[in-house]
């Protein structure tokens, strides 16, 4: 009985799983096949292809100033959450202090909260400094999950590296300067670039935060793709369904270049070395 239970189990769970992948990917491909689609009705496939949408909703959505806007951002953002954000992890992994398990709660709970609770509060101090609407004041909005979240990740790479490697180069005389870029930094190289793609794909992703705090020249892709969407007027749905392409196709490409650099199992887990 506990057999047929147990397979019965399995079963649905693998059912669940499979209807969840068509799903997702049937909704992925509607939207691909209509942005190159010329006329799609009562049929499986458009009537014909064309790649006219996507110069349409380049030049009807200035996605060009789009994506310099949205890559300048995640840029800015990656390069910052890189320089606070390892000095705060190695902190973290090497020294133990007073209230250290606090901090941890602190620097996680921008990941665990949703955007939107801490996001509306954060916006009105941006204007009420004047920073809102401008393209730092998305940085800092942004900043605020990302440098956490580049913190918590580079937590287990710092870990993973033996404290003897800095105590030697300490004993051939290497100074704090030294050890950090000629010692540490080539070590971390993975571990930074994982985190730094995965940042700066979060920032392209996020929506709530930037949404908030954007200005008619601050907005990244998916807000812009929010705007194009429920902005008043006609406007070709094919046209909007490629704008969504190019956005897709933008996270895709930096996810699949990160996951070549960290194994995911990292993030939620701390790696050691066995000892000798």
């Amino acid at each position: 009985m506990d057999n047929v239970l147990e397979k019965l189990w399995k079963t649905a769970v693998w059912a669940f799983v499979i209807l969840f992948v068509v799903n997702v990917v049937a909704m992925i491909a509607t939207v691909v096949v209509n942005s190159f689609g010329t006329r799609w009705l009562n049929s499986w496939l458009p009537a014909a292809f064309t790649f006219r949408w996507y110069a349409a909703a380049w030049k009807e959505f200035q996605l060009g100033d789009v994506l310099t806007v949205t890559f300048q951002i995640a840029g800015a953002v990656v390069v910052l959450s890189a320089l606070f954000g390892v000095p705060a992890a190695y902190a973290l992994a090497r020294r133990d202090f007073p209230g250290k398990p606090l901090v941890m709660v602190l620097f996680l709970l921008p990941l665990l909260v949703p955007p939107i609770t801490f996001g509306v509060p954060l916006a009105t101090v941006l204007y009420k400094v004047g920073l809102a609407g401008t393209m730092w004041g998305v940085i800092i909005a942004n900043l605020v999950p990302t440098l956490p979240f580049t913190v918590i990740l580079m937590i287990p790479f710092i870990e993973q590296i033996d404290p003897k490697v800095e105590a030697a180069a300490r004993v051939f005389g290497a100074g704090t300067g030294r050890l950090f870029f000629h010692v540490l930094v080539p070590l971390l190289l993975p571990g930074l670039l994982a985190a730094s793609l995965l940042a700066m794909v979060r920032t392209v992703s996020m929506f709530e935060l930037t949404f908030l705090t954007a200005g008619p020249s601050s907005q990244t892709l998916v807000v812009a793709l929010y705007y194009s969407v429920f902005a008043a007027g006609v406007r070709a749905g094919q046209s909007i369904d490629a704008m969504a392409v190019i956005y897709m196709m933008s996270t895709l490409i930096w996810l699949i270049i990160a996951l070549r650099f960290v194994n995911p199992t990292q993030i939620v887990a701390r790696v050691k070395k066995s000892p000798a």
